[in-house]
């Protein structure tokens, strides 16, 4: 993680937490799953420079839950196969009954 000042996020994607307060080391990997899942292409940008792309890949790919449409999106911005993520093995284990 970079030293450096803390990165920009637009607000409404930590609707529910208080924005000010998040500490962007110690919860990365919830930074990091909320901003793939709400956040858009500039914020994805901002999240890949403060984490780098290291930290990013192991943060998504241990995320116990992602949307589908995030996975999709997470799978091509680390170039990794759905296969490789623990949501996407654990969605084949389970799987809903009725898929909304």
């Amino acid at each position: 993680m970079n030293e450096s000042a803390k990165p920009k996020f637009n607000k409404r994607i930590f609707w529910d937490v208080d924005f000010d307060k998040i500490d962007y080391d110690a919860k990365a990997h919830f930074v990091i799953e909320r901003v793939f899942e709400r956040g858009d292409v500039e914020d994805i940008r901002n999240c890949r420079r403060y984490y780098g792309d290291a930290k990013i890949t192991e943060a998504l790919l241990q995320a116990k839950f992602l949307p589908e449409h995030t996975m999709y999106l997470a799978s091509a911005v680390i170039n990794k196969s759905l296969k490789d993520f623990r949501c996407y093995t654990l969605r084949q284990t389970n799987p809903e009954l009725f898929p909304y």
